[in-house]
Formats: structure tokens, C-alpha cells, sequence
């Protein structure tokens, strides 16, 4: 890498932000700042800026006067209701950051973003399998498509490119970020055990026989670095997920071997309804085995987890655009479940 790389990594304390901005800095003669409008533990050489991206003063107090910066990591995000508020919002995000930088840094080369299944429908219900990069669009608003329409505009003539990485189900770790599959997987399996129970899959039957993949943070932190300097990779989208698919009624009883514990038959039971009385157990079970005081609620996002077991139908990606444009990064998603809540152990987020 060059001494010239700068990397502004927005949404630095979420999970795929984390693992990005983790990446970039490992790389020699790399200065990494990690944006976010909260304040939190930052990865080993990463310089935050406590930024409100939807003010548009505030960014341009903060980050207007950054005259090097090479490479933009986009992965912030704001929840709202409506598909149409969400939009805007999450679009004024992205302008605001690119506006600024791009006056204040001739030398921009770069700006990354992610995307995801939503860009093929997999939150509204059965959608075509494999998805690919060039299959048509759904009908707007999505926030997906207005962040990468805003950007194919701002991007003409320019001499910095934008890459769209699209992954699935993101397994990684971030303090107080409770969109995770993973970490909802293992405080539910953590309460089960300490209850005496057998972990059982939580959600459909249809759900269950699904084929259904993932996406390690660490490989989708790989790919955006790759992305960052890739000619290849150029305005353009690539799927990024571990490269293998399974189903649930498979890899359900391994998870439950990873945490020494007996299986169980299927029952639809929303986690909505049956985790979000769990605080005080979970206070006992941390000071029991001496956790990190996470708040319960920053944990995880049950009505996420009941989304990801009650969707009925194959969530497929081909990855093989990434391959053909020389990413090959792959990751077997049950190591991925078994490496990674054994660092969730390491780190006293879970006995």
C-alpha cells in the first residue's frame, strides 16, 4: 500500500464498519479514521471522529478540513419506519460525507458501500436464486438503489470510483450493535442452557430446510480493502458472501455441539415473544460468569433473528462476479459459527 492511503471508515462501532476499518490498518503506511456520532472502543490504530453525518455543518467542521483522504468505507446506517424515510435519510448520509470529502480531497480515489439481500427482494419474500449483480431492480424507494443512483451520478467525470459490496447475514462483532445473527444465536443458546434446556431452532419448519449462507465481517473486510485499489472492481457490485450455502436442520445441531448442548425438535417460537423478558436473567448469568455489562438490550435484535427463521424460502448469491474479478476469499460458515463464539467467550461477551 502506499504512504498516501487514507481511509475514512463511517460506522466504525458497527460491525462491518469495525472489521473494515480493522483491515485497512493492518496494512503498512495506512492512516485510518473511524467515524461515528457515539463514542466507543476503537480497533488498534484507528483515530475516531465524533461526526453527525446527517448535519451537514457538523461534517464539514469535522472532516472538511482532511485535505488526503484516498478512500472512503461506507457503512453507516439509520433505522426508520418507512421505506421512503429511510431513504432519505440514509442518502443524506452518504452525500454528506462525499460532498465534503471530495471538495476537501482532490486525491479521493475510492468510496466503498454496502448493500444486501434487499437489493433482490429477500426481505419481502421467495426471490430468484441465484441472485446476481445484473438481475433487474424492484420497484423503489430502496435505500440501496438511491445511495448507488446518488453516487453513479456524483461519480461522472470524477477520477474516484465506487464499489457496491452486497453481503448476507454479516457474522462479526461489534460492542452495543444488536443487528447480528451471530451474537442473537449465542445469547439464545447461552439462556437455553442456563435454563436446562435443549436448544431447539426457534423458527419455521420451511425456514429450517431453507438454504440459507452468511457473510464473515472479516471476509467482507478483505473484499472491501481489495476493492479499495482494484481496477477490476470499479463501479461495480459484487455479491460478497462465504462462498457456501446450508440449511439450518444441518447446521442446527452442530451450533448446539458448540455449545455442548443436546438438540431438540423444531417449534415456531418468535424470540419477539419468548427473549425480551430475559434481562434479569441475563444480569444473573453475567454476574455469574463475570461478562462484559452489555446492556441486554444492545445484545441482540430478536425481531431480526425471527426474520432470518421464519423466512421459508432459499437465500442464495452468487459470488462468482467477485471470482472472475480476482477475489477469491472464501470462508466455511461452520467454522465461521465456531471461531466466532469462541471469540465471543474470549472476549466475556458469553460464558
Amino acid at each position: 500500500m502506499s504512504a498516501q492511503t487514507v481511509v475514512l471508515v463511517a460506522g466504525v462501532h458497527g460491525v462491518s464498519g469495525k472489521a473494515a476499518a480493522t483491515a485497512w490498518a493492518r496494512k503498512p503506511g495506512v492512516k485510518v479514521y473511524g467515524l461515528s456520532r457515539r463514542e466507543a472502543e476503537l480497533p488498534p490504530g484507528v483515530e475516531g471522529i465524533t461526526v453527525d453525518l446527517l448535519d451537514r455543518s457538523d461534517v464539514e467542521i469535522k472532516l472538511g478540513g482532511l485535505n488526503d483522504v484516498t478512500h472512503i468505507v461506507f457503512a453507516a446506517y439509520v433505522e426508520k419506519a418507512s421505506a421512503a424515510e429511510r431513504s432519505e435519510v440514509n442518502v443524506a448520509l452518504l452525500a454528506n460525507l462525499v460532498e465534503v470529502v471530495e471538495a476537501a480531497s482532490p486525491n479521493l480515489r475510492h468510496v466503498a458501500f454496502y448493500q444486501g439481500g434487499k437489493a433482490y427482494g429477500s426481505d419481502l419474500g421467495p426471490f430468484k436464486t441465484p441472485a446476481r449483480e445484473d438481475d433487474p431492480r424492484l420497484m423503489s424507494p430502496n435505500f440501496y438503489y438511491d445511495q448507488e443512483d446518488f453516487l453513479r451520478r456524483r461519480q461522472t467525470g470524477k477520477s474516484w470510483s465506487w464499489t457496491a459490496l452486497r453481503p448476507e447475514a454479516i457474522v462479526g462483532y461489534a460492542t452495543g450493535n444488536p443487528m447480528n445473527l451471530g451474537v442473537a444465536i449465542a445469547v439464545y443458546a447461552t439462556i437455553s442452557k442456563e435454563l436446562g434446556l435443549p436448544l431447539r431452532f426457534p423458527g419455521s419448519p420451511d425456514a429450517y430446510d431453507a438454504l440459507y449462507q452468511v457473510t464473515d465481517a472479516g471476509l467482507l473486510a478483505e473484499a472491501t480493502v481489495w476493492a479499495g485499489d482494484e481496477p477490476k472492481a470499479a463501479n461495480e457490485i459484487f455479491n460478497l458472501t462465504n462462498g457456501d450455502q446450508f440449511r439450518w436442520r444441518h447446521m442446527w445441531p452442530r451450533i448446539a455441539r458448540m455449545f455442548d448442548m443436546e438438540v431438540a425438535e423444531p417449534v415456531p417460537m418468535p424470540l419477539t415473544a419468548y427473549m425480551t423478558d430475559k434481562a434479569e436473567l441475563w444480569a444473573r448469568i453475567v454476574e455469574k460468569h463475570d461478562l462484559q455489562p452489555t446492556a441486554y438490550d444492545r445484545l441482540a435484535t430478536w425481531s431480526f433473528a425471527d426474520f432470518i427463521f421464519s423466512s421459508g424460502y432459499d437465500n442464495v448469491s452468487s459470488t462468482i462476479k467477485a471470482r472472475l474479478a480476482g477475489f477469491h476469499g472464501c470462508v466455511d460458515s461452520e467454522d465461521l459459527f465456531r471461531t466466532f463464539f469462541a471469540s465471543l467467550r474470549e472476549d466475556r461477551v458469553i460464558p
